[in-house]
């Protein structure tokens, strides 16, 4: 393997510390893909496009196979807690770098007021003396105090709360697997069983709804290229993105298209409980099979897996503004890193929107939020293009320099060019089937203004550079 004589000396000069090890990686990279969505948001796909919904979750899976591979060829040349945004910065320009950092940044902020919100919620109907917004204030403040720490601590954290998630997923395939052959001695065996896969209608709404339930398995996607961001704090980064990279595809197909398989195989695909946000997935069908109290063993899972949500992105938040910080494209005290290494700036900036979530929460206006998280809605599309658009042009780049690429993206270029085409197909789809128009729009919105504010540092940058120039010029002479 080519060596990067200038990775160690960035490693020392960039204030974070190279504290995660394999297991914390290995358990990162699965968390990225495991998020709330799955237990949860998963029921309402499932009823709009009815059994098809493996299409989409296998569909929307080989595209983030791909661009984790694309991704991890530019992270594997040049390792950065920026990731896609510094990659985005030397491809296509430093407006795009920009831009997509700060759009990635507000997906994930705004994001954590909903996680925040979902685990006072669970937490409230066990515990009710507390309200909602007091116990959302207690997880924030709760994470907060796990990211000020040294960066051993985030991933000691996520290690336990994935293996929640992991071990109850691997629990529901086993048990939903022993239902289908009828090897499940408990529940109503005949009703849960006797819908089958094949005798629904596959696609009872058509096609339409398959391609723009896209928009919700994207959403529950996102987050496998968090691996990236964090494999910059290891000691080995090239060797785990390869390993996060090569193992995206198992992770997919066990924990997503599986689960979907077994609840299309044993629910009915319009039952209306599927569509009930206190219900989810996981606890109809396991309801069905008689596990008592299953939604609140579901739920258990659910606040473990926004709390370990919350907790990768405030740290991917944290670290995204490092980045941009370091490269000017953020105030500087955004990169000021505490004795443990944190950038705690950062940290604590990030969790603002959360705090704010609290406040709608108390004020019984958490509608507001709703109109906030709209323009975040297609974030993980145009995330992706631009991973795509980045390695393409970082491609051809490496090959004029003549440098050795060890870790490839498959049949350069027709599979790039391939995903942009699907990305803005899908966009356009949205856009003209309009189940999902306002979150495109509100989010095409966003990007606009951020990449606007982009070009207008840039040029002020530009302009502060030449008049310093100028001035020293002067001086000299």
């Amino acid at each position: 393997m080519t060596a990067h004589p200038d990775r160690s000396e960035a490693k020392q000069a960039h204030g974070l510390q190279s504290g995660l090890k394999s297991r914390h990686l290995t358990m990162i990279s699965i968390a990225g893909v495991i998020g709330g969505a799955l237990f949860v948001g998963s029921g309402n796909v499932i009823y709009a496009a009815g059994p098809a919904v493996i299409l989409a979750y296998a569909l929307g899976g080989l595209l983030v196979l791909f661009i984790m591979r694309m991704l991890g060829e530019m992270a594997v040349m040049n390792p950065d807690s920026g990731s896609f945004s510094t990659y985005a910065d030397r491809a296509i320009g430093r407006w795009a770098g920009f831009s997509i950092g700060w759009l990635y940044w507000c997906f994930w902020t705004l994001l954590m007021g909903w996680e925040a919100y979902v685990a006072g919620k669970i937490l409230h109907s066990w515990f009710p003396f507390m309200p909602i917004w007091g116990y959302m204030l207690l997880v924030i403040v709760s994470l907060v105090w796990v990211n000020l720490k040294d960066v051993k601590s985030y991933g000691e954290f996520e290690f336990w709360f994935a293996l929640i998630k992991v071990v109850a997923i691997i629990i529901f395939l086993v048990i939903g697997s022993l239902a289908i052959f009828h090897l499940w001695p408990w529940g109503d065996l005949a009703q849960a069983g006797s819908t089958g896969l094949f005798q629904q209608e596959f696609m009872p709404n058509g096609i339409a709804p398959v391609i723009t339930a896209l928009l919700g398995v994207m959403f529950a996607y996102v987050g496998a290229e968090i691996v990236t961001v964090a494999a910059a704090e290891s000691k080995s980064p090239e060797k785990e993105i390869r390993k996060a990279s090569n193992s995206v595809v198992w992770r997919i197909l066990l924990f997503y298209v599986g689960s979907m398989l077994i609840t299309v195989c044993l629910i009915p695909h319009d039952n209306p409980l599927l569509k009930d946000p206190t219900w989810g997935t996981y606890s109809v069908t396991l309801t069905a099979l008689g596990i008592p109290e299953a939604r609140h063993i579901v739920n258990f899972v659910v606040l473990t897996s926004v709390c370990s949500c919350f907790n990768s992105a405030l740290y991917t938040c944290s670290r995204m503004l490092f980045s941009l910080s370091k490269r000017g494209d953020a105030p500087k005290c955004l990169a000021l890193t505490n004795r443990q290494g944190s950038p705690w700036i950062g940290v604590v900036f990030s969790s603002l929107f959360a705090v704010v979530a609290v406040y709608l929460t108390a004020t019984e206006s958490m509608n507001v939020y709703d109109v906030l998280m709209m323009a975040t809605g297609t974030v993980a599309l145009y995330v992706y293009l631009a991973i795509a658009c980045s390695q393409l042009r970082m491609r051809k780049k490496y090959q004029r320099e003549g440098k050795q690429i060890d870790f490839k993206m498959w049949l350069f270029p027709w599979i790039t060019y391939a995903v942009i085409f699907i990305i803005i197909g899908s966009l356009l789809v949205m856009l003209i089937e309009g189940t999902y128009f306002k979150e495109v729009i509100y989010t095409s919105l966003l990007a606009l203004s951020i990449v606007m504010i982009g070009v207008l540092v840039q040029k002020l940058n530009k302009a502060k550079v030449g008049n310093n120039a100028l001035i020293q010029k002067k001086q000299s002479i």
